[in-house]
């Protein structure tokens, strides 16, 4: 098993790593029926394209308008036309459920004397909301929004947050993210990093293969030597 030294800070993305983002299109199945899931997965997908072509414009917004423009395209994409509806999935994303092994996991790592951080896309009012939610305030020691910079990942200038931040080399922190072409980018930033491939993805093509593969983050416990 491939083991990572020298961790001494813990940096995970939030949305899909430690939050689910299918579970606001979960909640609403009963209204939303067989759709639920196909608009989950267009709501994901482009508001992560939002991300991208925003960053490339050059045309900062915050990442809540990224979420309800990406959900306004996803119900126009199913011909759903409720303003009812829309505005409960965005309050539903507000209070995403973390995942099962999540908060056990930030424990354990905060007990072995790391501190733990997310860095998101995400703004700080979201972000906070769904660590309030989870109950992860206590077990974490920084919460970064890329509004502080006003440019999304995978720019260096986001990575570069959690150096200034925390005080660290980028080497001397583990970076966590079950997007693959997050977890690339933070490891040719110079991130030791874990890939939670929690979807099956397949592997990028592009520069710099994060250190360790694993499908759920308490498997990277053993991986920083924590029995």
């Amino acid at each position: 098993m491939t083991r990572l030294n020298d961790v001494h800070a813990c940096v995970f993305d939030a949305y899909g790593t430690l939050f689910d983002v299918n579970a606001a299109a979960r909640k609403e199945q009963e209204n939303l029926g067989e759709n639920w899931e196909k608009l989950s997965e267009i709501w994901r997908t482009k508001q992560l394209q939002y991300t991208w072509l925003r960053s490339l414009q050059n045309n900062y917004v915050s990442f809540w308008k990224i979420t309800e423009d990406a959900l306004d395209f996803a119900l126009a994409s199913l011909n759903i036309k409720d303003d009812a509806q829309k505005e409960r999935l965005m309050n539903l994303y507000l209070e995403l459920d973390a995942y099962p092994e999540v908060k056990q996991t930030l424990e354990r790592l905060k007990d072995a004397g790391l501190k733990t951080a997310i860095l998101s896309n995400g703004s700080p009012e979201m972000l906070q909301s769904a660590v309030d939610n989870a109950g992860l305030n206590s077990v974490l020691d920084g919460i970064y929004s890329v509004q502080d910079i006003g440019i999304f990942k995978p720019h260096p200038s986001v990575y570069q947050l959690t150096v200034d931040q925390l005080g660290l080399a980028a080497g001397q922190m583990s970076f966590q993210s079950s997007n693959g072409w997050d977890a690339y980018s933070a490891k040719d930033f110079g991130f030791q990093t874990i890939w939670c491939n929690r979807f099956g993805q397949a592997d990028e093509q592009i520069p710099s293969t994060p250190d360790c593969q694993i499908t759920n983050l308490s498997q990277m416990l053993p991986i920083l030597g924590i029995s």
